[in-house]
């Protein structure tokens, strides 16, 4: 396969993602709201996968699906989902750099952990912005670290072991180069 065949397969792969990434806020029954908190079901899967893919995938996927939120939510859940460029980057990085970090749950835990920090970080920033510049007396502990800080983790790690479990198989059938391999192992029962 030519060098420009690989790049159109890499720019339809990203539209995919992206246009999957404005379609789930959009479109999922499954969304919570408890303000200043908001999370959507899977609606970091699309941006896992294009970062498994390429930072260029990821970059564009990030900003693309922030779209999706500014549409259907408030400014301050869109101007969140635009921070997940910066774990999506972050995370596409590393794994361009060590590609095998995937490959095994003694490098993924740790991974998936600190992405969903650095993600939640970003989140809780852009929330302390919006949330102490219109007045409010929140109460900050609860809402901002808790809800959103708290929440944005356990969302993060949940999204990312979805898109761990629907890039396993889909790493084989794209004819793409990408950044990470992902293997599950099978427990054995006794």
């Amino acid at each position: 396969m030519n060098n420009n065949s690989i790049r159109i397969r890499t720019m339809t792969i990203a539209a995919l993602l992206s246009a999957i990434g404005i379609i789930i806020p959009l479109y999922s029954p499954i969304k919570i709201r408890i303000e200043p908190a908001s999370f959507t079901f899977a609606s970091h899967v699309p941006i896992f996968i294009a970062m498994f893919i390429s930072p260029a995938v990821a970059a564009f996927t990030s900003i693309i699906t922030a779209v999706g939120f500014f549409i259907t939510f408030s400014p301050v859940v869109g101007f969140r989902a635009l921070s997940h460029l910066v774990f999506a980057l972050i995370g596409a990085y590393l794994l361009k750099k060590k590609n095998n970090l995937l490959l095994s749950y003694k490098t993924s835990i740790p991974f998936v952990l600190i992405l969903s920090l650095i993600h939640a970080v970003c989140e809780v920033i852009v929330s302390t912005v919006f949330y102490f510049n219109d007045n409010s007396s929140i109460n900050y502990v609860y809402n901002i670290l808790l809800l959103v800080g708290v929440g944005t983790v356990i969302h993060s790690t949940v999204d990312f072991i979805m898109a761990s479990i629907i890039w396993a198989p889909m790493q084989n059938a794209i004819s793409i180069p990408s950044n990470a391999r992902i293997r599950f192992r099978s427990v054995k029962s006794h």
